[in-house]
């Protein structure tokens, strides 16, 4: 209303451009001067101009509508399946292959999508879940926690990974069992990797002895390769000079899944890049 006014100069004009009666404006005009205490306008010749009261209103709501404006555009992009953005989180190797070949290839049909990548331990996508700060995670092992839901993406089998020159890099098999005296390299405390580590040496019935940890795989394997100790990890995309690779007794393996919160409100865009990225995992 005060913007039509300061454009028009008169109640008459302001309330045709509005499509409203002119006493309802002045109505307006008396209702929202005693409410800020000052008079928004003053005659001024045959019509009126707004006071300086009237003028810092008219700047505050030129400005909220500006913001307002703005947030619709960006509520409108986020909703639209075809301009919208997703946060992943995932755990850092699985940023070597996985996740990048799946935005890639989501991207060649959805090329407007937008997408902000968070690279993290397992519980601390987890937390970024629960709290709507992460729309979709990829980690292992899959979270134990109602207000997630998730599938399995892919299992991936874990190895003892040793320097070349270790005492059994020469066995096609090694019970975990007989690494209970081995210095062990492996990753921080929530580390999805890390858990599966300590759970399978517990199974053998002992605590594993952690001399170094790290954040990301390949520091452990250079770790292994620098003969500091041994590691049970997925195998590598491609063979690592130095380290050898041998299956454990009983088999090991990670289940790496993709996880969003339960309730299922997900944005349009979220929604689209989950269920392409579940359905490449069943193909």
């Amino acid at each position: 209303m005060l913007r039509a006014l300061a454009t028009e100069g008169t109640i008459t004009r302001a309330a045709e451009r509005l499509g409203v009666p002119q006493p309802t404006v002045s109505r307006w005009l008396v209702a929202l001067g005693e409410e800020v205490g000052s008079p928004l306008v003053v005659k001024d010749g045959r019509g009126v101009r707004l006071t300086r009261a009237g003028l810092l209103l008219v700047e505050a709501a030129t400005s909220a509508m500006g913001a307002l404006e703005a947030g619709t555009r960006r509520v409108t992009e986020e909703v639209d399946p075809e301009c919208g953005r997703v946060v992943l989180g995932f755990l850092h190797m699985l940023g070597r292959s996985l996740v990048p070949e799946l935005v890639r290839a989501f991207r060649s049909h959805h090329p407007h999508v937008r997408f902000r990548l968070v690279q993290s331990s397992r519980n601390e996508i987890v937390e970024l879940l629960r709290t709507g700060e992460v729309d979709l995670g990829f980690f292992g092992p899959p979270p134990e926690d109602p207000v997630l839901a998730w599938e399995p993406l892919q299992r991936q089998e874990l190895k003892l990974i040793l320097p070349a020159g270790h005492r059994l890099a020469g066995r096609t098999k090694v019970r975990i069992a007989e690494l209970a005296d081995e210095d062990f390299i492996g990753l921080e405390q929530g580390f999805g990797l890390r858990q599966l580590t300590d759970e399978l040496c517990a199974a053998a019935g002992f605590t594993p002895r952690i001399t170094f940890e790290g954040q990301e795989s390949d520091t452990v394997r250079g770790l292994v390769a620098a003969d500091l100790g041994v590691a049970l990890l997925p195998v590598a995309e491609h063979p690592v000079p130095g380290l050898v690779e041998i299956p454990v007794t009983p088999k090991a393996a990670r289940l790496v899944a993709l996880a969003w919160p339960a309730h299922d409100h997900l944005a349009p865009a979220v929604r689209a890049f989950r269920d392409y990225a579940l359905t490449k995992a069943r193909d």
